[in-house]
């Protein structure tokens, strides 16, 4: 098999996985993207130049800080824990389990489940809490879980314009090496 058609099918492996790691936890999705970028360079089917793969693997490198620091800042900008964002992730995993409608909600709830564990830990609480008591903490632990979530939601968003203005790339240095 010739090696250009190799790069170039690795290329869009690559570039598609990258994507599906936008929401996939465990896939490094922009690094993945750029790695399809990397491929498409090495195949005379494209002609991405030098230049943009460093501009790209300087994007990739930024996203992926990014999509690690917007959950953990939005969660204590709103008051929450590292509960509410392991929490968080938690839930990402086990939403992708249950669809695309739990890829969005059950993030939130994890955070929300992790927050409320957390506050209910607190060591300055007294057992016998009444009724408004309970509510502040509960309202505490949802704030926090909408920050993770906000968090989660940049994350993802962010990750997932750098993966598509990868694959543009892509596509566009494919169009141009054929004329």
């Amino acid at each position: 098999m010739n090696a250009d058609i190799v790069f170039a099918v690795l290329a869009g492996i690559f570039l598609i996985t990258g994507f599906l790691g936008t929401v996939i936890p465990v896939l490094p999705g922009a690094p993945l993207a750029w790695l399809g970028l990397l491929c498409a360079h090495f195949s005379s089917y494209s002609s991405i130049p030098l230049w943009m793969l460093i501009v790209t693997g300087v994007v990739a490198v930024f996203v992926s800080v990014m999509d690690n620091i917007f959950p953990i800042a939005m969660t204590k900008k709103s008051g929450g824990s590292s509960w509410g964002t392991w929490g968080c992730t938690i839930g990402l995993v086990v939403g992708f389990f249950a669809g695309p409608l739990g890829i969005l909600v059950c993030p939130f709830f994890g955070a929300l489940i992790g927050e409320l564990i957390h506050n209910s830990n607190e060591p300055n609480q007294n057992q016998n809490l009444n009724q408004n008591q309970e509510e502040d903490s509960f309202n505490k632990s949802l704030r926090a879980a909408l920050g993770a979530f906000k968090g989660f939601l940049a994350g993802i968003g962010i990750k997932m314009a750098a993966c598509g203005i990868f694959i543009w790339i892509f596509i566009y240095y494919i169009i141009k090496a054929k004329n």
